[in-house]
This record gives C-alpha cells, structure tokens and sequence, in this order.
C-alpha cells in the first residue's frame, strides 16, 4: 500500500475582520508605545535635565499646548466645538486614571507626609506623580488633535489612490516597465508612514507646531501610496 501524503494546507487570505483586528491591535499598541516613550522622557528630563523644574515643566507645557489649541482649532470637519469636546476629554481621562482610581489622593497624602516627616523620597515621587499628571493630560491632547487631522490623512490617500490608478492604466496600455520590487518595497513603506509620525509626535518632551510633523507625515503617505497603486501589476 502507498502512502499517501497529505498536501499541507496553504494559508488563506486574511479577510476584512482579520484586517480590522490587526489594524486596532497595531493602533493600540502604537498609542502604548507613545506614551511609554513620552512618560519615559519626561521622568529622565526631571532626573537629570530640568530637576530644578520638577513636574512644572510637564505643567507649563500642557498649558502652552492648550492655549495654542484653544486659539487655533476653533472649527473642524469632524466635529463642532472642539475645544468643547477637548475639555470634555480631558475631564474624563483626569476623572478616569486618577480619580476614580484614587491616585491624586493617595498622592496628596504622601504629600503630607513629606511635610511631616521630611522625607526626601516621598517629595521626589510626589513630583513624578504629577509630572506623570500632566504627560497623561499632553497626550490625551495630542491624541485629540490626531483624531482632527484623520481627514488630511484620507485625503492625501485618496489622492494618491486616483494618480496612483491613472500612472497604472497609463503604464498598461503604453506597454510601460512593470516592476515588483518596487511594488512591494512601497507597499511596505505604508505602515511606517502612518504610525511612526504618531509615535514621535505623541512621544516628544517639548511643544512643537503638529503641521511640522502631521503635514510632511501626510505628503509622504500620499506619494507611498501612489508609487504603491501605480506599481500594482498590470493584469489582475
């Protein structure tokens, strides 16, 4: 008798679900990441950069950022009244992770006992407490106003999609050089066009103009996904 041997099973597409799923999971921990990053920058400038400054630097901060905010975002295509629905957000996120959780009161008892007892290392995480206060708030800010930008981002990627399409048909009838190295290195690209602007403008211990990151950041994911469309194989 022969033996048979099975054919190993050939892995299948992903489908939309699978897609989504990954897509939340590389979104989230994205977001972990940067704050992470951010947490970490701000507690190293307050060990050896800005001791003098303490948890003031992350305050002063944070208030800069929602002034300019404030000042500046006063209408948006994604919803009306953002400064409204960005105090509402930083009302809940303060209410969420250090109220309801009893971290500020547990902090501002160590604060007493600092008074009481001089002790130096209640006073040093007491500082780091609060720093790590107004990071958490920095970030909820800039996180809002990522979720503002969400339609530069579709623009650009819809305008990249159509030249993309029209260089591909251009390159089909004409007979033009078609090129999979370049396909799949651009369609690589496309990921880290996305999250790593994220990453580092969510992650940065000083104030900086989002435009300076955000709009670069979508230019680039234009042409990444232009080249990618366009490069696409002639025939399907």
């Amino acid at each position: 008798m022969s033996d048979h041997v099975s054919p190993s099973p050939s892995p299948g597409h992903k489908g939309p679900v699978t897609i989504l799923f990954a897509l939340a999971g590389q979104v989230i921990a994205t977001l972990l990441a940067a704050l992470f990053f951010r947490l970490l920058a701000e507690w190293t400038g307050i060990a050896f950069f800005w001791p003098e400054q303490g948890a003031e630097h992350a305050h002063q901060m944070m208030n800069r950022e929602l002034a300019w905010f404030s000042g500046n975002i006063v209408r948006s295509v994604v919803m009306a009244d953002p400064s409204g629905h960005l105090n509402q957000a930083l009302l809940q996120v303060w209410q969420w992770l250090f109220v309801d959780t009893g971290v500020i009161i547990w902090g501002e008892q160590q604060h007493y006992r600092f008074l009481a007892n001089t002790a130096d290392w209640r006073h040093g995480l007491n500082t780091y407490l609060q720093a790590t206060v107004w990071t958490v708030l920095t970030f909820t800010l800039r996180l809002f106003l990522l979720l503002l930008t969400a339609p530069l981002f579709v623009l650009t990627t819809l305008t990249g999609v159509v030249d993309g399409l029209v260089r591909r048909d251009i390159r089909r009838f004409g007979s033009g050089y078609e090129s999979g190295f370049i396909y799949h290195h651009a369609r690589r690209t496309l990921r880290p066009v996305v999250f790593l602007p994220w990453l580092i403008y969510l992650a940065l211990p000083f104030t900086v103009h989002p435009a300076f990151i955000l709009l670069p950041a979508a230019l680039l994911l234009g042409v990444s996904v232009s080249v990618t469309v366009g490069a696409f194989k002639k025939y399907l």
